[in-house]
């Protein structure tokens, strides 16, 4: 099969030959028909996730078609199309495996990560971990709910059930929570980077009633803000853009430094909060509300073979939604 390898951090992918994987015990071996792409692949490939495989085939948004079974394998045939998210296994012994906090697992594997993924023809995930996907959803289109989806579902109930939620960074998993959002009877305001007047145009499309520059304060004071883009400076912008109460969730794997600031913009019991990984349970109710939204992923794609192109793209925000490649 062909690859997009990653050989050592911070280079670009390789174009590779490799034998086809072979399912073990609990695995499915899918053909690989769609792979979203990802900040999170950015910070594998750039080398800001500092604990890949190597090498690595990465990619954790995977659309494919059931290929072989491995032994065990309950709930899937040979022909089902099944989604693979970047939650690829846990221990299931933990404390928080048995508290449902499977996110949180100090012995998970995750998906292009410390299993290969699917920047590739084939791979293989543990079945147990993938998703039975919803009718309706092109490959394309589907791809994207497995994270972008999947992490702004979570960040959305971690963000509580304020009316007004800003967005700072609106890619891929802000343009399909907008939707939400917007479906829950929320007014999203949007923060794009400074200038980006097509960004903020693509957010009032998605929903969002006020769209602006990263630091512009919005109209009126927020009870929430979800941040995306992975820059620590923007903390202490939504911390101010928030009211008393409000909570400011940080959605992504890895952010740059968060800079000092005054204790006064958090009092008034303002909380900060992180996101990490998704369980399965997230999965289960987010595909089973985004046919209801519904939600309509806006995607480019990408042919497999310009896998360093399409992450150039992501790295400089010239992505409308999601980048998609296609084996």
């Amino acid at each position: 099969m062909r690859a997009m390898v990653m050989e050592r951090r911070g280079t670009t992918l390789q174009l590779r030959e490799m034998p086809t994987p072979r399912p073990a015990t609990g695995e499915l071996l899918l053909k690989v028909t769609a792979c979203g792409i990802c900040r999170t692949d950015l910070h594998v490939v750039d080398g800001e996730l500092t604990e890949p495989k190597l090498p690595l085939v990465p990619g954790h948004q995977i659309v494919g078609v059931v290929e072989r079974c491995g032994e065990g394998v309950t709930g899937f045939q040979p022909g089902d199309r099944v989604g693979v998210p970047w939650l690829g296994g846990t221990c299931g012994e933990c404390e928080f495996c048995r508290s449902g906090r499977e996110n949180l697992c100090d012995r998970a594997l995750f998906t292009g990560y410390q299993k290969n993924g699917g920047f590739a023809d084939y791979c293989t995930a543990d079945s147990r971990f993938c998703f039975p996907l919803p009718e309706g959803y092109p490959d394309t289109q589907a791809a994207p709910l497995l994270c972008a989806g999947l992490i702004g579902y979570r960040s959305l109930h971690m963000a509580g059930e304020g009316k007004r939620l800003g967005i700072y960074g609106f890619g891929a998993a802000a343009h399909i929570v907008t939707q939400v959002a917007v479906w829950q009877g929320r007014q999203i305001y949007a923060f794009t980077r400074p200038g980006d007047g097509a960004g903020q145009t693509f957010a009032r499309e998605m929903g969002a009633c006020w769209a602006g520059g990263s630091f512009d304060a919005p109209p009126t004071p927020l009870d929430a803000a979800i941040i995306f883009a992975p820059a620590g400076e923007l903390v202490p912008a939504a911390l101010r853009a928030v009211g008393k109460g409000g909570i400011v969730v940080c959605g992504g794997i890895h952010m740059s430094d968060i800079p000092a600031f005054s204790y006064d913009i958090l009092w008034g019991e303002r909380s900060i909060i992180s996101v990490a990984n998704l369980t399965r349970r997230d999965g289960v109710e987010f595909l089973k509300l985004a046919p209801r939204v519904p939600i309509r992923t806006e995607v480019e794609i990408f042919p497999l073979e310009q896998a360093n192109e399409a992450l150039a793209a992501l790295r400089e925000g010239g992505i409308r939604g999601a980048g998609v490649l296609v084996p």
